[in-house]
């Protein structure tokens, strides 16, 4: 690694400052009560522990969706590299199988649910090992150009230290081509605790805030003072993992959209376009990859032809998207309110709204002494509904829309529609009362 200028050093000196007096006024791990934690599980009248089990489970699915739901403004378009550490240190087993073994395994998994959930944006690949970086894709709105990269064999071989200022000026090299109305995003899953740079690496962090990039980093190892210094710098995220679920939780907090920066919200309309689907018997040449295709989308406005969208026509560079796209993308802007958990003195309802679940009732010996306690119904504070756990994580997680807010506004839009057919028949009728 780079030696530090004595810029720098003043950066690591008041960060540390901050840790000390932060752990003076906290107190350490070690110096906490130390606490059972086999007395959370508790038996109930008849010596089960079933009831515990729900709760602690029910509990751990809740964490991962608890989240900021306020309305800001976030960029929809995003354009990311994730950057893969391939050096040796990535074949230890203190992750099962190996670091690099599970890391390829969420990968895949994480490109997959981050073109779900951002259906009009781009991501590419960078590994890096031996003191080099090599970009395996660019920026594609394809996810099976990425996946079918990460699992050919050539890609993955490991070998040596990986380097840190490589990595970040390839991705940033081709993020700064991007138009500023989307993000420009770097993630990195760095297992390896040393970086073989070739110059400063400060030099390439202030030219990564002045790119307006954000660098987000999950460490395998330990926690690394250059890489929680790029992410303070960028405005990123940096985690050090604990356990092959944390590993996971950490990736997936990175696919909802981050909030815009001062260069998106400068930026003007977006033009794009809405493709036609052609389907023909004999093949022809698309303009995206020059191979012979039967099936694909004709550009709106050059007619080209493009195998799959969202992308950005070759010909004539518009933004080609659908109207499922944009739609899928619009639910980051206004998200669904978190579900309040409702206590059995307020358990009213016997039917989960959505799913029609039956939820579990006491009876009065076994009423737990604190009627505080979550009841395993869950309230929407705008519809006053109760949903179940399964039901919360499907709405949070999958369909981003509460079952009970449509079935009111709908209703609300037939009773409307009711009292406009109404007056309208009663206009009718005094109109006919008139004219006789």
């Amino acid at each position: 690694m780079s030696k530090p200028s004595s810029k720098s050093k003043e950066f690591f000196i008041d960060i540390d400052d901050e840790t000390q007096n932060v752990n003076q006024q906290s107190g350490y791990v070690w110096e906490e009560e130390y606490k059972r934690s086999w007395d959370v599980l508790q038996e109930d009248e008849d010596g089960s522990l079933k009831r515990s089990i729900d709760h602690l489970q029910n509990r751990l699915k809740r964490k991962r969706l608890l989240r900021d739901t306020s309305t800001i403004r976030r960029g929809i378009i995003r354009n990311m590299f994730l950057i893969i550490d391939l050096s040796e240190a990535m074949m230890e087993k203190d992750l099962r199988p190996s670091r690099l073994d599970l890391t390829l395994s969420y990968a895949e998994q994480f490109i997959l649910e981050f073109f779900d959930q951002n259906p009009i944006s781009q991501l590419g690949i960078i590994v890096s090992k031996g003191g080099v970086a090599e970009r395996l894709t660019g920026l594609s709105g394809n996810p099976m150009d990425n996946i079918i990269a990460l699992k050919n064999k050539k890609n993955i071989d490991v070998d040596g230290e990986p380097s840190l200022q490589n990595s970040l000026e390839l991705a940033r090299s081709s993020l700064i081509h991007t138009p500023t109305h989307g993000s420009r995003e770097i993630l990195l899953i760095m297992g390896s605790l040393t970086s073989c740079d070739p110059g400063d690496i400060y030099e390439s962090i202030e030219d990564l805030v002045k790119d307006n990039v954000r660098v987000s980093i999950v460490g395998l190892s330990a926690e690394v003072q250059i890489c929680k210094y790029i992410c303070k710098r960028t405005k990123g995220t940096y985690g050090v993992v604990l356990n092959e679920a944390h590993f996971k939780d950490l990736l997936f907090e990175i696919i909802p959209p981050p909030p815009v920066s001062v260069a998106q919200s400068n930026s003007k309309l977006v033009m794009m376009g809405f493709p036609s689907s052609v389907n023909q018997s004999s093949p022809y040449l698309c303009a995206c990859h020059n191979k012979p295709v039967t099936s694909g989308y004709t550009c709106a406005r050059c007619n080209s032809n493009i195998c799959d969208i969202p992308t950005e026509c070759p010909i004539c560079e518009l933004t080609l998207v659908s109207s499922p796209h944009l739609a899928r993308s619009y639910h980051h802007l206004f998200p669904v309110e978190n579900y309040t958990e409702v206590p059995w003195n307020s358990a009213t309802t016997t039917h989960c709204f959505a799913c029609q679940i039956s939820f579990p009732s006491l009876s009065e010996r076994t009423l737990p002494k604190n009627l505080e306690t979550s009841s395993g119904r869950y309230n929407c504070q705008k519809c006053n509904q109760h949903f179940c756990i399964d039901c919360d994580v499907f709405v949070h997680e999958a369909i981003h829309n509460c079952p009970g807010c449509l079935a009111t506004s709908q209703n609300n839009l037939k009773s409307l529609m009711g009292q406009v057919n109404g007056n309208f028949e009663n206009y009718e009728n005094y109109e006919k009362m008139n004219l006789s």
